[in-house]
């Protein structure tokens, strides 16, 4: 089993808002084999977190009253200080969406928007530490932001979480670059400016690893799923995209022998 490693700018943590997280639930826990522990404590809200081989993958939260966000996942990066990278942010072009807030003993969560309006959280460790497991079937594979501002996006990473890049497509028809911290390959950037559909902005998605992406698309049918986008061979696997039963989008990506 991969364990993850710990890396200050890198992707460590999703969740998933949902505006009935009991509906959901048995979706994803039969598409990856998920288990869901709700933490009672009033303070959490009804968090739950979903674990598989009793290691955390992912956290599920209801949608609170006034915010009009349901349904949809957050991918959140990893900061020795979530204020200060928000001030960052906010300084390198960004937007501060809710500044640092304490989650009890689990760590300090803060959600800023990059130049390009793609939303990404981040996450200051302190009893919740982030995947327990990464890199192999039903755990989190690969994380990316869609963007509408290419050219803005890249520097604002590289200057709030201190990535740097290589580029391996830099053409109108593909432009993608991959963001490194230090040797590690942490995400990817893609211009998505040509051919996101009117009115969609730019946004962060990642990839959950499956066995076979044509029979996970078949069980993501099953249990009330939709499927997005359909099966691709590319070089990075057989991608798909796919939403729950309450329409939040995630994808998925067969996993690569090595």
């Amino acid at each position: 089993m991969p364990e993850p490693k710990s890396i200050v700018g890198a992707p460590c943590w999703v969740d998933l808002t949902s505006s009935d997280p009991q509906r959901v639930i048995p979706f994803y826990s039969g598409l990856f084999g998920w288990a869901a522990d709700t933490n009672e404590d009033p303070q959490y809200g009804g968090y739950s977190i979903f674990s598989k081989d009793g290691k955390p993958i992912a956290g599920l939260g209801p949608q609170q009253e006034g915010n009009p966000y349901g349904n949809v996942w957050t991918v959140y990066l990893a900061s020795e200080d979530a204020a200060a990278t928000a001030d960052k942010a906010a300084a390198a072009g960004g937007q501060v969406m809710m500044p640092a807030m304490v989650v009890g003993d689990q760590g300090t969560m803060a959600i800023i928007g990059d130049p390009a309006g793609a939303v990404v959280g981040v996450w200051q460790a302190d009893q919740h530490r982030g995947f327990g497991l990464v890199d192999e079937a039903g755990a989190p594979v690969w994380f990316e932001t869609m963007s509408r501002d290419y050219a803005a996006a890249l520097p604002f990473y590289e200057s709030v979480f201190g990535w740097r890049y290589d580029a391996i497509g830099d053409g109108d028809e593909f432009r993608y670059s991959q963001a490194k911290i230090g040797d590690e390959m942490v995400a990817g950037a893609m211009d998505a400016s040509g051919f996101l559909p009117e009115g969609v902005p730019s946004f962060w998605q990642f990839y959950i690893g499956v066995q076979d992406t044509d029979l996970a698309l078949e069980k993501v049918v099953e249990l009330g799923g939709t499927v997005v986008r359909p099966a691709e061979d590319t070089p990075f696997g057989r991608l798909a995209a796919v939403a729950d039963p309450l329409g939040a989008n995630f994808q998925i990506s067969s996993i690569q022998q090595q």
